[in-house]
């Protein structure tokens, strides 16, 4: 039987477009591996994935006394698009700039099962 748990993180600062490049690197790996790289990259979107990611094994924890946390695997991560908050910014000679300032959303799935069950 395998044993999976989430953990979403939505309105997250950032765009979804930067989010995915540190997302992309824990994709796969181990928990305790993914933590460590997650805990080295110089990405502002590193500490909110590896504040989710801990959430994720908290929850895995939750569901199931004896999970081993050692054997949890990054099953699927993935960032969606969030809302973007609209401001202005004032511009020279009484005109406005558009800023947008984009949110994006996180899931982390957790799986017991490592790359076995992938084929």
């Amino acid at each position: 039987m395998t044993m999976k748990a989430t953990a979403k993180l939505r309105f997250m600062k950032g765009s979804a477009q930067k989010v995915r490049l540190v997302a992309d690197l824990v994709r796969g790996k181990k928990v305790n591996d993914a933590v460590a790289i997650l805990r080295h990259t110089r990405k502002v979107a590193a500490r909110d994935i590896l504040k989710t990611l801990r959430s994720a094994v908290a929850n895995a924890e939750q569901q199931e006394a004896r999970v081993d946390v050692d054997e949890l695997v990054v099953q699927r991560i993935y960032v969606d698009k969030g809302p973007q908050e609209k401001r202005v910014r004032p511009a020279p000679m009484g005109r406005a700039y558009r800023v947008l300032h984009r949110k994006s959303h996180l899931t982390i799935e957790l799986s017991d099962t490592g790359s076995e069950a992938r084929g």
